[in-house]
């Protein structure tokens, strides 16, 4: 008798004004790795499983509707569980609702894993199910989340956050992102970046890349008056960004620039340009590329310099961080 594998039900919690990229996006990455396992003469391996607190269709923010299963009936223990997003007024009747509040702390339990998209996390949280961790959601979130539940740590700059059974991302896409990681640790990281190539995506994005760097953090302020400078700053890393220099560049003396572009950022040039720095670190990193190479691309050579600053701000040596992130080499593509 042929040995059968059950396979892992991936079982997303939806409710009235879901965002509907929540669930779709996530859904597709892993039927994307069933097909790509299909390809290689190998079973698939998730069932997506929407779920809602009563069942039946259940309107998404954009109008379109899910056809859902009541949680009570989930067949069997589902391998993942994620809750999905919403803006503000859905999310509130959600974190309310009697039947999520009972139902998801045995669910969550009996899962191999649990987590949220985007804001789901205010319906976790909300049945006391993030009290003591650290967790990522989306950006204009992070303060409403860590006023209204101090017991849970908000990391506002994760794309998303894997901690044990917990996973939780930021914003919408970075669904995605999670859920490629997710197949990456199920599976292999070849399945996961075949599975990100076939859904056009620029790159598999690491959680510990930025929602925001600070570059942009800082131009998406139109009345930003160093936006031109910002900009010139990233494409010059390995250039003097000293405050002399940066004074000189943007036309004013150093004791007013100093002035003027912390107030326009929050951070101190000198920080503000580390901080810039180490960012285009981590990526760089994440292609394999020699210490030495990196550090002098970003302007922190020679390496002793690079790896003192990167360990300081991360607590981890470039050398592990490459290791432990180092994204497979892509596979050539082929034309005609």
């Amino acid at each position: 008798m042929p040995y059968f594998r059950p396979m892992h039900q991936v079982a997303f919690i939806l409710y009235p004004g879901f965002e509907l990229l929540d669930i779709s996006g996530p859904a597709s990455v892993f039927n994307g790795a069933n097909r790509a396992l299909g390809q290689r003469g190998r079973p698939a391996f998730y069932k997506v499983v929407p779920l809602s607190a009563q069942g039946g269709a259940v309107d998404s923010s954009s109008g379109i509707a899910l056809e859902t299963r009541p949680i009570a009936e989930l067949p069997g223990k589902a391998g993942t569980v994620l809750v999905v997003g919403a803006e503000r007024e859905p999310l509130l009747q959600a974190m309310a609702d009697p039947v999520l509040r009972s139902m998801l702390p045995r669910l969550t339990a009996e899962a191999g894993r649990f987590g949220s998209v985007c804001t789901g996390g205010f319906v976790l949280a909300a049945s006391g199910l993030l009290d003591g961790h650290r967790v990522a959601t989306h950006w204009d979130a992070c303060e409403a989340f860590a006023r209204a539940f101090p017991r849970v740590a908000v990391e506002p700059e994760a794309l998303y956050r894997a901690e044990g059974r917990l996973w939780t991302s930021a914003g919408v896409t970075t669904g995605i992102d999670m859920a490629l990681a997710m197949v990456a640790h199920d599976l292999d990281a070849g399945i996961a970046g075949e599975v990100a190539k076939r859904l056009v995506l620029y790159a598999r994005r690491p959680g510990y890349q930025s929602q925001f760097s600070p570059l942009l953090r800082a131009q998406a302020r139109g009345d930003n008056p160093f936006g031109d400078l910002i900009g010139w700053m990233q494409a010059n890393l390995d250039a003097p960004l000293d405050v002399p220099s940066l004074a000189a560049r943007a036309g004013l003396s150093e004791r007013s620039f100093h002035r003027k572009f912390t107030a326009a950022t929050g951070e101190t040039p000198a920080r503000f340009v580390e901080t810039a720095r180490l960012d285009a670190a981590r990526l760089l990193l994440s292609r394999g590329l020699p210490l030495k190479t990196v550090a002098a691309q970003v302007g922190l050579s020679p390496a002793p310099r690079f790896a003192q600053a990167f360990e300081r701000r991360f607590g981890i040596t470039p050398r592990l961080f490459r290791d432990m992130h180092m994204n497979p080499p892509a596979e050539a593509d082929t034309v005609g």
